[in-house]
């Protein structure tokens, strides 16, 4: 039963009944839903914003598992880095120059990394960021590697042919010490002894008598054998050593050799001889690697003495003039 409500009439100084018209119990209602809905967004907003749900718990915790997983898969990464550019590092500093194969460029190992764009579909999620680094990381790892393992079926290959190349190799001297005379000049600019002009001289000359014999430095296979008196070298052998060797032997007074012809170390070739432009009797020899002429100072050490190729080295360092 309702409760009847009175007030205080100070006219007729009596109590009255207060009479509830339909509009004032609208308006009351209206006023009571409105304020249980004002006060039930106030609480959604408070809830929504302060109290996780269990199920919100739930998820903040898988997301934050998730975020620490990530970081220990990144440092993991970061360590694998570490390991492989250590590798690289051995690659090209120590197996290489064992098996003296030219180290990988790293234009090459680095190629195809990055790009724009090339992650934008982990774009517009909560650790973007993260999942990116990562990705970014797994692929230059897996591509290095890939890298890293084609160079070690190089190195495989090279190490099967390592006897075929030490022996291959320029190592002795093409002249035996019994006939060598002396070194009458060594590689570097000289004065040349018939156009009197400072000009580079390409290898080493051997001076000795006529018809000394001249010894294969290394195992190969002649690609020149110039049997017939001519300009610059006059009679000559070129031999193709295989790895990006070659040596050339000069001013010889007779080939004893063919083109095609295989050759081993120490091996007679020819003799010294004064053909060609050659002022005396003596062998010119250079040393090739991929095209290049080098010193072949540095490839006498299979029949020399330390103190030996120490005074060779001194001898071949003079500036004196050439012979051809």
């Amino acid at each position: 039963m309702a409760k009847v409500k009175y007030f205080y009439d100070p006219r007729t100084l009596s109590y009255r009944k207060i009479e509830r018209t339909w509009k004032d119990r609208l308006r009351n209602t209206g006023a009571f839903i409105l304020a249980a809905m004002l006060l039930g967004f106030i609480f959604f907003i408070v809830a929504d914003n302060i109290i996780d749900s269990p199920k919100e718990r739930r998820l903040k915790r898988e997301l934050a598992n998730m975020e620490l997983q990530y970081e220990l898969m990144n440092n993991r990464l970061n360590l694998m880095a570490q390991v492989q550019d250590e590798l690289v590092e051995r690659d090209n500093q120590i197996f290489r120059v064992v098996f003296e194969a030219e180290p990988i460029p790293d234009e090459v190992r680095n190629s195809g990394f990055g790009g724009a764009n090339r992650f934008d579909y982990l774009d517009g999620f909560m650790y973007t960021d993260v999942m990116k680094r990562t990705a970014e990381q797994l692929e230059s790892l897996h591509k290095q590697i890939v890298i890293q393992s084609i160079s070690y079926e190089e190195l495989v290959e090279l190490a099967q042919n390592k006897e075929e190349l030490l022996a291959s190799i320029p190592a002795i001297q093409p002249v035996s010490n019994t006939d060598l005379r002396r070194i009458a000049s060594g590689f570097g600019y000289r004065i040349h002894p018939i156009y009197k002009v400072r000009k580079l001289h390409a290898g080493l000359d051997f001076s000795a008598p006529t018809g000394t014999p001249i010894y294969a430095t290394g195992d190969g296979v002649v690609s020149v054998a110039q049997s017939r008196n001519g300009r610059g070298y006059g009679r000559y052998v070129q031999i193709d050593h295989g790895f990006g060797y070659e040596t050339l032997y000069g001013h010889m007074s007779r080939v004893a050799v063919r083109r095609g012809q295989q050759v081993k170390r120490g091996e007679i070739i020819g003799y010294v001889g004064n053909s060609g432009s050659s002022t005396a009797p003596h062998l010119h020899y250079e040393v090739i690697r991929n095209g290049s002429k080098i010193n072949p100072i540095n490839f006498f050490y299979n029949d020399l003495t330390p103190e030996e190729y120490d005074r060779l080295i001194e001898i071949s360092s003079q500036s004196n003039q050439s012979f051809d």
